[in-house]
């Protein structure tokens, strides 16, 4: 297995650096992560998919080694981002995870041709009756004033992915044992950001699932075949969603992974299944069209 990752740098449209990490052989295939995570966050995914793909890791804007978010941020920024990854590298696969699928999605509907298949884990649709506005409102005065717990609280309440036990507590407990966890992250030492460090970019992920809340009946010309992909473990409305994506999309088909959650394509030391999700993209991709 080529385990091996390089690193490098391509520039988006408004001049943003984009940092990324390849490690792999053969066709390309971009990986676009999702809310508080960086390329990193996928790389035993990558690393599982190496001998058949060459795989590109791309540092989402705002955090990693990318350059910042910027002024103007939205889906169109990102949109052109992962645009310029699949330009430079010639690769014509992407997997998206997440808020990272709303972004592969989107340069499906908004680039026709850039891609010949596309994977979408789990896109977080399904939040249109959640006030997105208010919760950026709370999550800005949450981060100004220094409360990192209790923003990553209101970004997570929002989305809807705690898990049941934890969903189930008083907010305050939440804030308290978020709290925690974030000291005990300042003292791993790690490579890799905290949650503490990367807390302001879910600002950005909030944004995501604003500008793409509405109708699904306009990803129908969204023409690039399309493999949805979640786990029977997963919260309602994200299995609503790709549900709903698998009777819009023209050229897409549903696998659910069972006994798996969100977090399935993590690295396998953040409780991930790398290996199961691989094995899915691998049959789709390698499948003739």
């Amino acid at each position: 297995m080529a385990t091996t990752s390089t690193t490098g740098t391509i520039t988006a449209a408004d001049g943003t650096t984009i940092s990324y990490r390849e490690v792999g052989q053969g066709p390309g295939l971009v990986i676009v992560h999702g809310a508080m995570q960086t390329g990193h966050s996928q790389i035993d995914l990558a690393r599982a998919l190496s001998t058949e793909f060459t795989c590109y890791l791309p540092d989402r804007r705002g955090r990693g080694g990318s350059g910042p978010a910027g002024a103007a941020y939205g889906i169109e920024r990102e949109v052109e981002d992962l645009d310029a990854v699949l330009r430079a590298t010639g690769a014509r696969y992407a997997v998206g995870v997440s808020s990272g699928a709303i972004i592969t999605l989107h340069t499906a509907l908004a680039r026709p041709g850039a891609l010949s298949k596309a994977v979408l884990f789990e896109p977080p649709l399904g939040l249109g009756d959640v006030d997105l506005g208010g919760v950026l409102e709370r999550f800005d005065r949450e981060i100004a004033a220094g409360r990192t717990a209790a923003a990553l609280v209101t970004g997570m309440r929002a989305a809807r992915l705690a898990p049941p036990l934890f969903a189930a507590l008083p907010r305050p407990v939440q804030e308290w044992l978020t709290g925690l966890m974030l000291k005990s992250q300042d003292k791993g030492g790690g490579a890799e950001p905290t949650f503490g460090e990367l807390a302001p970019t879910q600002r950005q992920d909030i944004t995501l699932v604003a500008e793409a809340t509405g109708d699904l009946a306009k990803y129908r010309p969204v023409e690039v075949e399309t493999l949805l992909l979640g786990g029977t473990r997963s919260r309602p409305h994200l299995r609503a969603a790709l549900a709903g994506l698998e009777g819009v999309l023209p050229h897409a088909r549903r696998v659910e992974l069972v006994g798996l959650d969100h977090g399935a394509t993590q690295n396998a030391a953040q409780r991930g299944r790398p290996e199961q999700v691989a094995a899915e993209i691998r049959r789709f991709l390698l499948a003739a069209a």
